[in-house]
């Protein structure tokens, strides 16, 4: 309910100062378990995407932000799922394979951090462990533009990635490498 509530506040205000244009909003699942990726480039970048796509998104967050008790409320009623930056952390993990499990939307920025330059950097190998563990449906989004005031800003949302072939096989750093690094050639393309 607070998802919802916070989701019909945040709408309008994000529409009207960021004028988002969306592209490829029929890529999106209405149904079943979703890894959501994305570029970084703003911390606005998961309420933006929150107030594009029409299922909640449980988005991992940095621990950091929990440290303040009222944004840490918020952010963790919001569904948030803390992680520590930097190291394999089991319990996010744990917690991503649930709401995956439970067939609903896991949100993730797989480069970690924001990039300062807007170019897309290395992705972390979690998220393509989090996918072959889960054999979840993978979907890209692209972020392009900047976030000014009154200034169109586009969401590109592709097509879902089939990983089929490599959940065949048991999880190793060459398939999760392999796996990482077509995601990452899918969102370039539409960074582009």
């Amino acid at each position: 309910m607070f998802y919802k509530f916070a989701r019909a506040i945040l709408r309008p205000i994000m529409f009207l100062l960021y004028r988002p244009k969306i592209e490829g909003l029929e890529n999106f699942p209405m149904e079943g378990k979703i890894i959501l990726y994305s570029n970084h480039i703003s911390a606005l970048d998961p309420v933006l995407i929150g107030c594009i796509v029409p299922r909640q998104i449980f988005f991992m967050a940095k621990m950091e932000l929990f440290k303040n008790p009222i944004l840490g409320a918020i952010i963790r009623g919001l569904g948030a799922i803390p992680v520590k930056r930097g190291s394999a952390d089991l319990s996010a993990i744990k917690h991503s394979l649930r709401v995956l499990k439970q067939g609903k939307v896991f949100g993730i920025f797989p480069e970690g951090t924001r990039s300062k330059t807007g170019q897309l950097q290395t992705f972390a190998h979690g998220i393509a462990s989090i996918a072959h563990k889960s054999k979840a449906s993978i979907l890209p989004v692209g972020i392009v533009g900047e976030y000014k005031p009154f200034k169109s800003i586009t969401v590109r949302i592709g097509k879902p990635i089939s990983f089929s072939e490599y959940f065949q096989e048991k999880s190793n750093t060459e398939i999760l490498e392999k796996m990482a690094d077509e995601m990452g050639q899918a969102l370039k393309s539409l960074l582009k």
